[in-house]
């Protein structure tokens, strides 16, 4: 896959999106007929979805539901150099930027990418902004990091556990000797036990929209989000399991891998949203 390669906060062309495939997104008030091609991640982001991205996340928000947590963890490390490989919209490069971190920011969405650049630019931020697949990473970097972080539930966009493997292969490599990995992703845990719930107070604040699973198995999590203007949209995930995530952590060559849900190191695995890992590369 080519690298395309910006500065957030100044113009540059970027390719035009991929086409769509037939039920992945489904435009406004619709719904998806049939299953979206599991390993489409950029054709289940079309533009009328990543329009209300920002709507259903919500910045300020989110910030103040997160408060230091992230900027914490990556100064306890002795983090400056930030590569953040699932900006979406650019809410957690944006915000490390202004709290003086070094960041990159990439995303394998095309769409995505062009929306952190609004929005760095927006939010008076300069960084370099990159389109690239997880599992050539290091073809599209420039050096190592001391931090990658993947936030967003991003992670469970790789279906087979091949390249579940290989994308933190390509993590582990891509970081400098005692640097982290931070990897988030939606409590599938209690969602595979149909027990799903969504506070709203935590990554996803927006009051605009509602999310809820439409179906779950072992091998696929559909979520629908409705919002107040009546469009209905479709994302398909793998259901990682926290242990699951944690093993491949420690497979892949970390060797301190810590768990957090909402936040916190102490936690009750039903009554999350969602689970955080904190992995070092020794």
């Amino acid at each position: 896959m080519t690298t395309h390669a910006t500065q957030a906060g100044r113009a540059a062309p970027l390719p035009q999106h991929a086409p769509v495939t037939p039920g992945s997104l489904v435009p406004r008030g619709t719904t998806s007929p049939e299953s979206a091609a599991q390993d489409d991640f950029e054709g289940q982001y079309i533009p009328t979805l990543v329009d209300l991205w920002d709507q259903l996340i919500d910045w300020e928000r989110r910030r103040a539901s997160e408060r230091d947590f992230f900027v914490d963890l990556l100064n306890d490390a002795g983090a400056r150099r930030v590569l953040d490989v699932a900006t979406g919209t650019g809410y957690h490069s944006v915000t490390l930027a202004q709290r003086g971190f070094d960041v990159t920011a990439a995303d394998g969405s095309a769409q995505m990418i062009e929306r952190t650049r609004r929005n760095a630019e927006r939010h008076g931020q300069s960084f370099e902004v990159l389109q690239a697949d997880w599992r050539g990473l290091r073809r599209h970097i420039d050096g190592r990091y001391d931090a990658i972080v993947c936030l967003g539930s991003s992670f469970p966009h790789l279906f087979q556990e091949s390249d579940r493997r290989a994308v933190l292969s390509e993590f582990y490599e891509a970081l400098n000797p005692g640097g982290i990995l931070i990897v988030d992703h939606r409590n599938f845990d209690a969602i595979r036990r149909h027990r799903y719930q969504s506070t709203g107070k935590y990554y996803y604040c927006g009051t605009g929209a509602s999310v809820t699973v439409a179906h779950v198995d072992e091998k696929l999590c559909r979520f629908q989000y409705d919002f107040q203007d009546g469009g209905t949209h479709h994302l398909e995930v793998y259901p990682i399991l926290l242990a699951e995530l944690s093993s491949l952590l420690t497979d892949s060559g970390f060797d301190t891998v810590r768990t957090f849900g909402d936040f916190q190191e102490t936690f009750d695995i039903s009554a999350v949203d969602f689970v955080i890992h904190v992995a070092r590369k020794p």
